[in-house]
């Protein structure tokens, strides 16, 4: 198909998206954007003509000068939508984008800190801060359920602890050594009194805040770790993997975890997996 041809025939598709689908013009400045970058992309690289191979070559060509995934995948739907309103006009036979698979968003794969630096980041002399740490990691708690705790949902003489998690979602999970001995010691340590029942507070007597909490975090872990992986999420994600590399089953790294879908606990799996080839590499006598 003759690309200037379907360029000619871009107010057509603008207009549709105008009166047919009721779009605001910031949407559609946004389409036109995307439809002129492709033109001028082919006007640029001296192609004359549009099919499925070119549209491929542009998509690859975004991607591989550092375009983020995105990015990429709006462009590219804004092309599939241009073809499809040409085709349902009848100004071409076929869609040559429709075939084109979006590029897939590279996986995240969350931080996580050693042992040893866990070791060393829960040296902490202030009770408060040394349970909430400990709890953090023991319970791979998120940093809206450890500030949502009140002292009713602490149960030390079955060491346990009553969490909310998303969706109102409740769950009992099991206290850890550590997590309790910390935790006891801070109450029995606290003067506060809180009308909210409040487990941490802040310096006022109040429920202490998220932004409080991971500016606590990370006055404890910069001693040990990059910037990056300071804040309470990392001792979520090294509460998982650590589950993981000593063993336990998925399923219930998932229940701890508070996920719905099993799906987005497998994440951890290719950090656990990374970890045992490194140690094969390091053990075993034929690795090399």
């Amino acid at each position: 198909m003759d690309a200037e041809f379907l360029f000619s025939n871009l107010p057509h598709f603008l207009t549709y998206l105008r009166k047919e689908r009721n779009y605001s013009e910031h949407t559609i400045r946004a389409y036109q954007q995307d439809i002129v970058a492709f033109f001028d992309f082919l006007k640029e690289s001296g192609i004359p003509t549009v099919d499925t191979s070119v549209i491929s070559y542009f998509v690859a060509f975004l991607v591989k000068h550092g375009l983020d995934t995105t990015t990429v995948a709006r462009k590219l739907s804004s092309l599939k939508s241009f073809f499809k309103v040409l085709k349902r006009m009848e100004f071409i036979a076929e869609n040559p984008a429709e075939v084109i698979s979006t590029p897939k968003k590279k996986k995240h794969l969350p931080g996580f800190l050693s042992y040893e630096q866990i070791e060393e980041g829960m040296k902490i002399e202030n009770p408060r801060d040394s349970a909430m740490m400990e709890i953090l990691y023991s319970c791979g708690l998120r940093a809206s359920e450890l500030i949502g705790l009140d002292v009713g949902d602490i149960d030390l003489k079955n060491d346990e602890v009553r969490v909310m998690g998303k969706g109102g979602k409740e769950r009992i999970l099991p206290l850890g050594r550590k997590a309790r001995d910390t935790v006891a010691r801070y109450l029995h340590s606290r003067k506060e009194s809180s009308r909210c029942g409040a487990l941490f507070l802040n310096h006022r007597g109040g429920r202490l805040t998220t932004r409080s909490l991971q500016r606590i975090v990370r006055k404890y872990l910069i001693r040990v770790a990059r910037a990056g992986n300071t804040n309470p999420h990392v001792l979520r994600h090294t509460f998982a993997t650590h589950m993981l590399e000593r063993g336990a089953d998925l399923r219930a790294v998932q229940e701890l975890l508070g996920h719905v879908s099993l799906s987005t606990v497998q994440i951890y799996t290719h950090l656990t997996t990374r970890h045992l080839k490194e140690v094969y590499a390091k053990a075993h006598p034929r690795a090399e």
